[in-house]
């Protein structure tokens, strides 16, 4: 089947979209679909590009304004490459009017995936600016969709509560699993670091739904209770792309709170040396406030890496099977958890990250999230049995 995968953007300024999006396209094609990625040009687009190397890539220039993301050639490229499916991924910008351009009057059959763009927290965030999108394209995209993609039921809930009563495949993202076995060199970063010293890992866009205004003030109280004798103690490293501006406002924070010698920003990490920020971390952190499936955490658990998360992460699979640390978004809860996790033994670190690996492993790979979504391509064009994590209530 012919699959046209359609999104605002495949550079770093997507976020864990580039990941995600890349990652599902190469298993599909692996699987047996013929995938052709259409997506707007932004800055970082050339310089990104080399990780779709093996896929069938269209990239349009995108002209202002910037937050709607217009590609006024877009829709002729969808009919040009004649689809079967076109399985859309984020909401709100033009790629939605585009879908609907594509289907036209015959209604020819989308799959969106909103990753998590429908949670509370993100309708809150520019609140009159989506209801304006929602009133004029983004509800009639939705509610034209053959089916409806969830990362997880917490989604899958925050879609119903949107009001759309569509199907809806609840498929998590996957990871590809490192060899653990390779020994990878020091990032660079690791040269300003005493040699012994623990470190907390963030390794994701640097925005505000991040949480790490929280984190922040959580490690200043919690750092106030170390005595200098237990010093280097734990660094906090903070990787990732900055999103608006919101590092210098972090970096103001930790100069005002004293945190210099504790917490270093590192700039974003890819390939070689995200690989080598994951393997030198003794633990990873992720305190937001909304999240579809963050991949940042299913990368941590594949390198056995102990996880500090919230609920709004939406991976209660990780609590229950004892691989991470629960914290509320609150810099209260966020200390109470830093405490927990500096408290355990190596042991009892090196447990709770092998209980990661072992989840991942199970449940969290790509080339199973890739055959279950062809399972819902399949059925949405007619040729195959409706799948099990597929709710039509």
């Amino acid at each position: 089947m012919n699959v046209g995968i359609l999104t605002t953007s495949i550079s770093r300024q997507s976020g864990g979209l580039l990941w995600a999006v890349r990652s599902l396209a190469l298993n599909l094609s692996e699987a047996g679909c013929r995938v052709k990625i259409f997506a707007g040009k932004d800055s970082d687009t050339e310089s990104d590009l080399q990780h779709w190397k093996a896929l069938d890539v269209t990239v349009i220039t995108r002209r202002p304004p910037k937050f709607f993301g217009y590609m006024p050639t877009i829709v002729s490229a969808l009919h040009d490459a004649e689809l079967d499916l076109l399985h859309t991924h984020g909401l709100w910008m033009y790629p939605s009017v585009a879908a609907l351009r594509w289907q036209g009057k015959g209604r020819r059959p989308c799959v969106i995936s909103p990753h998590g763009m429908l949670d509370p927290w993100a309708l809150g965030n520019s609140a009159w600016k989506k209801r304006l999108a929602g009133w004029l394209y983004e509800n009639t995209h939705l509610r034209r969709a053959a089916c409806l993609h969830a990362l997880c039921a917490a989604e899958y809930r925050a879609i119903r509560d949107y009001g759309l009563d569509n199907p809806v495949a609840v498929i998590p993202n996957g990871v590809d699993l490192p060899d653990l076995s390779i020994v990878r060199p020091q990032p660079e970063w690791a040269a300003d670091l005493p040699t012994d010293s623990r470190v907390l890992l963030f390794l994701s866009r640097i925005h505000p739904k991040k949480g790490l205004t929280n984190l922040l003030h959580a490690w200043a109280r919690v750092r106030r209770q170390v005595t200098p004798a237990a010093e280097p103690w734990w660094r906090l490293v903070i990787a990732g792309w900055d999103q608006g501006g919101h590092q210098a406002q972090l970096e103001r924070l930790v100069e005002e709170l004293g945190l210099d010698s504790s917490v270093h920003f590192v700039g974003p990490q890819f390939d070689a040396q995200k690989a080598a920020s994951l393997a030198r971390a003794d633990a990873f952190v992720l305190p937001s406030l909304s999240e579809g499936l963050p991949m940042a955490v299913l990368e941590a658990w594949s390198y056995r890496l102990p996880v500090l998360m919230t609920p709004q992460c939406n991976l209660p699979e990780g609590f229950e099977a004892e691989a991470a640390i629960e914290s509320a978004p609150e810099a209260d809860s966020v200390a109470d958890g830093l405490r927990k996790l500096f408290e355990l033994s190596e042991a009892e670190r090196l447990a709770m990250g092998e209980q990661g690996r072992r989840l991942v492993e199970q449940r969290f790979t790509w080339p199973t999230v890739a055959a279950r979504m062809c399972a819902v391509y399949a059925w949405v064009l007619g040729r195959g049995p409706q799948p099990e994590c597929v709710v039509s209530d």
